[in-house]
Parts: C-alpha cells; structure tokens; sequence
C-alpha cells in the first residue's frame, strides 16, 4: 500500500518501521526532521510538509502526542482534511479523547474521506517488535483495507465497532486500569518498605503468582530498581491520558474514583519536575507519601 506517517517519535518510529518491513511504500514527516533519519535510512522517503505526505497515498497514519497536535496536523490549512484524496484514509493511532475523535470522523466523512482509530497497546519496545495490540474501530470497508498494515505493525487486533470513539473508550479504559494497577503496586510496595522487606523479594511473589502479567513484571522492576529515567510512557502523557478518561466519564456521566488517586500522583510527581520520568514515577510518589523518599 502506500502509506503516509506523520509522528516519528518513541513510538511512531518502531510502527513505521514495521509497515516498511510489510512492504509498503512509505513517505514520513516529523516536525523535527532529524527523528525519520532512522526510517529514510531503511527506505522510507522523508517530506516536508503534511500536504507532501499525503501525495498520492491510500492511508496516512498519525502517531501523535494528544489532541491538539492531531488536530493542528488534520484540521489546519494543508493539513490531512485539506489534502488527502476522495477515498483515502486517515488512520489515528495515538491516544485521543472520545470527543476529539467524533469531531474529525465528522470533518473526514465531510471531505469524502475516512477516519480509522486504530489505538495502540505497548510501550516502545514493543512497537519495534511488531508485538503492539490494536483496537480498530471505523466503517467495516475502511477497517478491512487497513489489515494489511495491521498485520505489520501488531500481534491482534481487536475490533470495537463502526464507531470511531469506540475504539477511543477501549483504549482509554485500558490505560485507566493499567494507571490504577501501577498506583496499586506502589501502594503495596510501600507497604512492604515499612516493614523493612526487600522490594524484590514483594516483586517475585506478584509476579510469580497472580499478577504474573507483562504489565506488572515491567511496571514491577521499575518501582524494584527505580529506573524511572527507562521511559516508555511519560507522566506527561500519563496525565493527559488520565485527563482523557476523566472527560469521557464526565461525557458518560460516570464516577470513576480511582481515576483521582493516581492522576494526583502524577500531578505531585510532575510539580517536582519529573514528568519527562517513566510514569511509573507515580510509585515513588506513593512512596514519598509515606515519609519513604
């Protein structure tokens, strides 16, 4: 197929990577040039503009921050709305809320196009791997014609539906329970500390039992080793998602107390000025809590 990307960060560089190992032709942009040094080196043909990255392609992919860098990229003059052809595609793959993601099904099906939401589930590694789960929601026909991109850059996919802001509330649902599951560890290895227990020792009865799970085995050994410079996901990020899953339950009407426990962990670790840190940071911020940092 020929693919448009635009967003060549952690992420967006190993999905890209991988739609070039699938055979697909492949133009990219990035508003840092230097970031698609890696994917041009592997035979991707870099651009420089948005307009320049749609030229002639069936499906352009977008791996971007939050909200507003995809609608800056789609809405604005020249951007994707402008610029990709009668039947082509436009397939969101960062982390977006639930309304930003009606709005452009609603501007893309006004221009004769496509919206895909085609949300991602791994850390960075993981998209180098082509191991990434995916949540595609979208029109059946525009779903099927992205299988085979699908099938490059993930393990399953696993389909929510015809509308778009379907696969949005899986994906932000997901990252609720995965913030609460990090915010629970930290809490019970903090309580482990005040009883003068080696966090490796709580890490191997998690992980050996109950919770012998990737996510709490990564999430694990980084609250174990404090590694929190091994950035996967921001707090940043990690912030604007809990935001996200706030404002989709403030739309549905729905309590969700957990969400403010770790959201404040995060605030408090982002005023310290660690929000560039693994936002597994949320941990040590537990910890600190309890007098323990």
């Amino acid at each position: 197929m020929n693919v448009g990307f635009v967003g060549c960060g952690r992420m967006g560089r190993g999905i890209a990577a991988n739609v070039l190992k699938g055979g697909h032709d492949v133009l990219v942009y990035n508003r840092t040039p230097e970031k698609t040094a890696e994917l041009v080196a592997a035979g991707a043909r870099a651009v420089s503009s948005v307009a320049d990255v749609c030229a002639g392609r069936e499906v352009v992919i977008t791996m971007l921050a939050d909200d507003a860098a995809l609608n800056q990229v789609t809405l604005s003059t020249s951007g994707l709305r402008d610029s990709l052809g009668q039947g082509a595609i436009h397939m969101a793959m960062g982390t977006h809320g639930v309304a930003a993601i009606r709005d452009l099904a609603k501007a893309h099906a006004e221009t004769g196009q496509t919206l895909v939401a085609a949300h991602v589930f791994g850390r960075p590694d993981v998209a180098a791997a082509g191991q990434l789960g995916i949540v595609a929601g979208g029109p059946p026909d525009a779903v099927r014609r992205c299988e085979p991109l699908f099938e490059a850059i993930g393990r399953h996919t696993f389909p929510a539906g015809p509308a778009q802001e379907s696969a949005s509330a899986i994906k932000l649902a997901n990252n609720f329970v995965l913030g609460c599951a990090i915010e629970a560890m930290g809490e019970g290895f903090s309580l482990v500390r005040k009883y003068e227990v080696d966090p490796q020792v709580f890490y191997d009865v998690l992980t050996d039992g109950l919770f012998a799970a990737p996510s709490y085995k990564v999430y694990g050994k980084i609250i174990v080793d404090e590694a929190y410079d091994n950035v996967g996901f921001t707090a940043e990020l990690g912030l604007k998602d809990i935001n996200l899953v706030l404002a989709a339950a403030d739309i549905a009407r729905l309590p969700l107390p957990s969400a403010n426990t770790y959201r404040d962990r995060l605030l408090g670790a982002i005023a310290r000025g660690e929000g560039e840190l693994d936002w597994a940071i949320m941990a040590r911020e537990q910890a600190r809590a309890g007098g323990l940092d």
